[in-house]
């Protein structure tokens, strides 16, 4: 047992003085009022039905999708004991589950998903315990608890391919899912504590906690990943619970693992987590507040710098309609979904940064419930302006004001790992409050279409080079900066293959125009495609003849493709939910080859338009250039001069008849050329605008 003191239980989600505050709330608060009704409610419901345990552990939550479409399945009605009809969302099909099978064990999906619910009830009736002192509420937590205690070690260690082997779990299918279930299992018998039997409480110490937590979950070892992050969280929290200090130093300090090893080595000085996806920052962000919670509570300080960036991010990143992009394994993030995260952030570190978030939500959720100050200040306006954050790898650009302002991110940085995506320089583009050009996100990583289509190159904005993925590696930034009021950005993509260099610039002209410059050259002759995905549907497309698609990862995915010839530029439009329109403009120098498809969106009936500019050469230069009006703009190439053949130069007729030149220049070094008239133009860096 541990040598060190720890207060009184409760001591993990709450202690005593939390427990203070949080009647305070409920008392004072009518926020605090509403959600605390909710929770009432709820626990009646419970209190009413039978306790009865899943007869098995769960599967992974992976599986549950449609394999044709890749769409999340809907649980339908029940066909027999622990048995249910599996939906599918986009032709109602109806699946069986197979247990013999995992990837299509989707009853075992359901399970995992009543196994959470059973331990968030432990936690919820503790917390109704500690707020009335009805002993009912305490009583069925215990008898929850108590089941699982009896029955855990008769759970078979499994892994998602149904192996007996350290990975798995016993209630769920790896150690991840397993510490996701037995966090507010340990929170909620904390705070029953009191009312357990000595012998009550050795049947859950040596029979669920201690067995989870060192013979499951602590023999997997992983690095500086989200899911150690949520093992950690789990082993701490039995350790704070049960006094057991080599779990407690597992949990904090250990050097290659431990919660100090995440946050010196996981998140960026940019504050985002290494990983790269906005959907595994917040999922971290959930494993980490349970331990520093408890840890506080115990009177060890969690709350560091590197937390605190970790939630000033998302703020900083975010587009003007308060989402994060689908990059990496994510879906797109709406931040306000996530504001109930910034009520213990705010709590904590009191950043006014947090509060245009949370004053646009009605604060009717657990976190502001548990944690939430009763008042806040009054929210500053937003801000939105271009940045360049170099460690994580983004360059945002946006001008506008209000969420209908134009905002893009060139994505540069580091590949993310195992959730990477193969997509350097790939461009997102948010205007008008809605995603324009956008990344494609993720299926469930248990369906074909998620590695055959989401992690492809082809689908997203960026360069493939005879039709394969990109090689993981990190970019750069070349230049940021504004010239003349113009925000641009220029990265090189790194050594995405073996053969070739992609340079690309991206400059905001104004709120409605935005221009792409991109070269890539070859040491030999390649299929070099340019792709670029927009959000709305063609609006007659430029006459081509049909296009047969290759039968390869990701272009099996494109649809209703044809093709035409360019030989200097060429323009079309989209229609942006039957209303406003967007013109493309794109040039190149050399002939080229335009093709325009439909790829998939969030599953595979769900088209949205692309583009691919295709040319069988060493090289390939293209000027993009896009209006948000929808008026398309006269975009010609100049040639380049002389001593510096790699420049491109591209001349933009602006709608009031104004022209401007722009120059990618991809050697940096600086360049002079004469313009017609006899004009001199010097660039000196790699971009230059006139």
């Amino acid at each position: 047992m541990s040598g060190r003191p720890l207060p009184p239980h409760p001591r993990l989600l709450f202690d005593e003085q939390g427990i203070g505050l949080l009647k305070e709330r409920i008392q004072r608060c009518e926020w605090a009022k509403r959600r605390w009704r909710v929770l009432v409610q709820n626990a009646e419901d419970w209190l009413r039905e039978t306790v009865a345990l899943p007869p098995r552990g769960g599967n992974w939550y992976h599986y549950y999708a449609c394999p044709e479409h890749g769409a999340a399945l809907r649980t339908g009605e029940k066909v027999g004991e622990w048995q249910w009809e599996h939906i599918c969302p986009v032709d109602n099909k109806r699946f069986r589950s197979d247990p013999s099978r995992p990837e299509q064990d989707y009853d075992g999906c359901v399970l995992m998903t009543l196994h959470g619910q059973l331990a968030n009830r432990v936690r919820d009736l503790g917390i109704l315990y500690q707020v009335t002192r009805s002993r009912q509420y305490a009583d069925r937590a215990r008898e929850i608890a108590r089941l699982y205690a009896e029955r855990y070690a008769s759970y078979p260690l499994h892994t998602i391919r149904g192996e007996a082997r350290i990975g798995g779990g016993k209630v769920g299918p790896q150690t991840l899912d397993e510490a996701v279930w037995l966090i507010p299992m340990a929170q909620g018998v904390d705070l029953v504590w009191e009312v357990l039997t000595e012998s009550e409480r050795d049947l859950l110490t040596q029979k669920l906690f201690l067995p989870a937590a060192r013979e499951v979950i602590l023999p997997h070892q992983m690095g500086v990943h989200n899911i150690q992050c949520w093992k950690n969280s789990a082993v701490g929290l039995v350790g704070l619970l049960t006094g057991e200090e080599e779990l407690i130093q597992q949990a904090i300090f250990n050097p290659d693992r431990g919660y100090w090893t995440q946050m010196r080595k996981g998140v960026t000085a940019d504050g985002m987590w290494w990983e790269g996806a906005w959907g595994y920052h917040f999922y971290t962000l959930s494993a980490l507040w349970h331990l520093t919670e408890a840890a506080r509570n115990c009177g060890i300080d969690l709350y560091g710098d590197e937390l605190k960036r970790m939630y000033d991010a998302p703020l900083r990143f975010a587009t003007p309609s308060l989402t994060l992009p689908a990059f990496n394994d994510s879906t797109e993030v709406n931040l306000r979904a996530q504001a109930p995260a910034y009520e213990l952030a705010y709590a904590r570190y009191k950043n006014p940064l947090y509060l245009p978030l949370l004053a646009a939500s009605n604060r009717e959720n657990d976190y502001a419930l548990w944690f939430g100050v009763e008042s806040l200040p009054r929210a500053g306006a937003v801000q939105w302006r271009s940045a360049n954050y170099p460690t994580s790898g983004y360059a945002v650009l946006a001008k506008g004001r209000g969420q209908g302002a134009t905002w893009l991110c060139l994505k540069y940085g580091p590949h993310g790992g195992g959730h990477g995506h193969p997509d350097k320089l790939h461009l997102e583009i948010h205007a008008d409050g809605e995603p324009l050009a956008a990344d494609p996100g993720m299926a469930r990583y248990g369906v074909p279409i998620h590695a055959d289509w989401y992690r492809t190159t082809v689908a997203h904005n960026t360069v493939v080079i005879d039709g394969s993925d990109q090689q993981p590696t990190e970019g750069k930034c070349l230049q940021f900066g504004a010239i003349d009021g113009v925000n641009f950005v220029v990265a090189d993509g790194g050594a995405i293959y073996p053969d070739a260099q992609f340079v690309r610039a991206v400059a905001l002209l104004s709120e409605e125009l935005i221009a792409i410059l991109d070269r890539v050259h070859c040491r030999r002759q390649h299929t070099i495609d340019i792709a670029l995905h927009l959000q709305g549907e063609w609006e007659n497309p430029p006459a081509g003849t049909a296009w047969q698609t290759p039968a390869v990862r990701g272009y099996k995915y494109l649809s209703n493709a044809t093709t035409r010839r360019v030989d200097a530029s060429t323009s079309l439009t989209i229609r942006r939910n039957g209303r406003s329109q967007v013109s493309v403009t794109v040039a190149t120098p050399a002939p080229a080859e335009l093709i325009t498809a439909t790829g998939v969106g969030r599953h595979s009936e769900h088209r949205v338009p692309m583009l691919l500019l295709r040319r069988k050469a060493s090289e390939l230069r293209a000027v993009w250039v896009l209006n948000l009006k929808g008026v398309p703009l006269a975009v010609e190439t100049l040639p380049s001069p002389e001593s510096h053949p790699d420049l491109l130069i591209a001349q933009v007729t602006l709608p009031n008849g104004r022209k401007r030149l722009l120059a990618l220049n991809p050697g940096g070094s600086p360049a002079r050329m004469e313009l017609p008239g006899g004009a001199v133009w010097r660039v000196e860096g790699y971009f230059g605008i006139r």
